[in-house]
């Protein structure tokens, strides 16, 4: 098995066209195995029960955003291994700092094509 078919992919974003063009662009490269959430709270219980290998995060959600997500996860034992990109049309300095701080993989920036996204998941988990 490749690790395309072995990768288990966890996406969150509050918006619902975001999420199915994240999980779309997945489907196209072959990624099958993802669950997707609408808030970091919920993503966050989720995958300390069902660990995934990868976190694709939006920034900018209500109440727990992608960067509180980032370090939730980063803080628990069960999680704190999980590769973890985060999806922002506006990777300001300051959200880059902070998220290098806190131990973010990558960032991918939107509007995204599948082959970026691809490179980008690539550069966190190895070659598809």
């Amino acid at each position: 098995m490749s690790l395309k078919d072995n990768l288990r992919v966890m996406v969150v974003d509050d918006m619902s066209t975001s999420r199915g063009i994240l999980t779309q662009s997945l489907d196209e490269m072959g990624i099958k195995n993802y669950m997707v959430e609408n808030n970091g709270q919920s993503a966050f219980q989720k995958i300390t029960k069902t660990p995934v290998h990868l976190v694709l995060s939006d920034y900018n959600m209500p109440g727990m955003d992608g960067l509180g997500l980032l370090q939730a996860v980063r803080g628990h034992q069960v999680t704190q291994r999980v590769g973890f990109i985060l999806v922002t049309g506006k990777p300001t300095p300051e959200i880059i700092e902070v998220g290098k701080k806190l131990g973010l993989n990558n960032i991918i920036r939107k509007p995204f094509t599948v082959a970026t996204m691809k490179q980008a998941i690539e550069q966190v988990v190895g070659r598809l």
